[in-house]
C-alpha cells in the first residue's frame, strides 16, 4: 500500500526553502509561456512576443491572487478572518482554482483594454495553455499530501497520512489525468483549427467543469465545510456550476 508522504521542500538555499508546490506554479507559467509562443508562430497568429510575455505576466499575477483571495473566501473565511496574514502563505497550499480563474479573466479583461484585443480572442488564445498549469498543480497537491480522496477499497488505493490512515482515493491524481492531461489533449487538438470566436474557450469551461464535478465525487469534502447542499454537493461542485453554465451560455451565444 503506498504511502502518501513526501518531503514538501525540493532542497534549500541557506534559510531560503524552495517548495515543490511553488516549482510546479512556476513550471506552470514557464509552459504556459512557451506554448503561447509556439501557438503564435505554429497558427502565425497576430500575437508578438511582447505582447504574450506582458498576457502570461498579467496572467500569473491574476492566477496567485485570485487563487488564494478565493481559497479564503470560499473555502476557510473563518481562519482568514482570525489570522488574515495566512493569505500570504501560499507555500502551505490553499489555492482555488475558481478564484483563480477569476483573476485571469479579470487579467484578459485589462489585457484587451491595454492592447484593444478581442476579450474573447484573449480567453481562446490562453485557454489551451491552462491544463498543463492544472497539472502541475495537482502534481503538488500530491505531494504535499493534501486533497485526498474518499475511504475506498479500490487496489490502487492509498494512505493519506496528514488526513489519517485509512485507505483512500489518491484523487490529486484523478485530478491531475482529467483536468491536466485529457484536458489538455482536448482541448490543444480543438483549438488546432480555426474556430469562432468564443468557442475555445467556452469547450475549456464547459470540460473543465464537467470533469471537476466528476473528480469531486471522489474527493473528501473539505473538513470546514463539509457536503454544502443536500449530502453530496461539495464546494468544488459548487463553484464548477456557474463555469459549466457560462460555457453553454458563450457556445450558444457565439452560434
Amino acid at each position: 500500500m503506498f504511502i502518501v508522504q513526501f518531503d514538501p521542500v525540493a532542497f534549500s538555499l541557506g534559510p531560503i526553502k524552495v517548495r515543490w508546490y511553488g516549482l510546479m506554479y512556476l513550471f506552470g507559467f514557464l509552459t504556459a509561456w512557451v506554448l503561447a509562443l509556439w501557438r503564435a508562430k505554429r497558427y502565425q497568429l497576430a500575437w508578438s512576443k511582447q505582447e504574450i510575455s506582458d498576457l502570461i505576466f498579467y496572467a500569473a499575477t491574476g492566477v496567485l491572487l485570485g487563487g488564494r483571495i478565493g481559497y479564503m473566501l470560499f473555502y476557510n473565511t473563518s481562519s482568514f478572518l482570525s489570522e488574515p496574514w495566512i493569505i500570504f502563505k501560499i507555500w502551505e497550499g490553499g489555492m482555488s482554482f475558481h478564484g483563480g480563474s477569476l483573476g485571469v479573466l479579470f487579467a484578459c479583461l485589462y489585457f484587451g483594454h491595454k492592447t484593444q484585443k478581442s476579450f474573447l480572442g484573449i480567453c481562446d488564445f490562453v485557454a489551451p495553455l491552462i491544463p498543463l498549469g492544472l497539472l502541475a498543480g495537482r502534481l503538488g497537491n500530491f505531494i504535499n499530501g493534501e486533497l485526498w480522496g474518499r475511504t475506498t477499497m479500490v487496489s490502487w488505493g492509498m494512505i493519506f497520512p496528514r488526513a489519517d490512515w485509512f485507505v483512500r482515493h489518491p484523487s490529486p491524481l484523478y485530478e491531475l489525468f482529467l483536468e491536466g492531461m485529457l484536458l489538455f489533449i482536448v482541448i490543444w487538438i480543438y483549438a488546432a483549427k480555426p474556430r469562432k470566436e468564443g468557442r475555445v474557450a467556452a469547450l475549456f469551461l464547459i470540460s473543465y467543469a464537467v470533469v471537476r464535478i466528476l473528480a469531486e465525487c471522489f474527493r473528501e469534502p473539505d473538513l470546514q465545510l463539509g457536503f454544502i447542499a443536500f449530502h453530496w454537493l461539495t464546494m468544488g461542485q459548487l463553484l464548477s456550476i456557474p463555469m459549466l453554465l457560462m460555457g453553454i451560455a458563450v457556445w450558444g451565444w457565439k452560434r
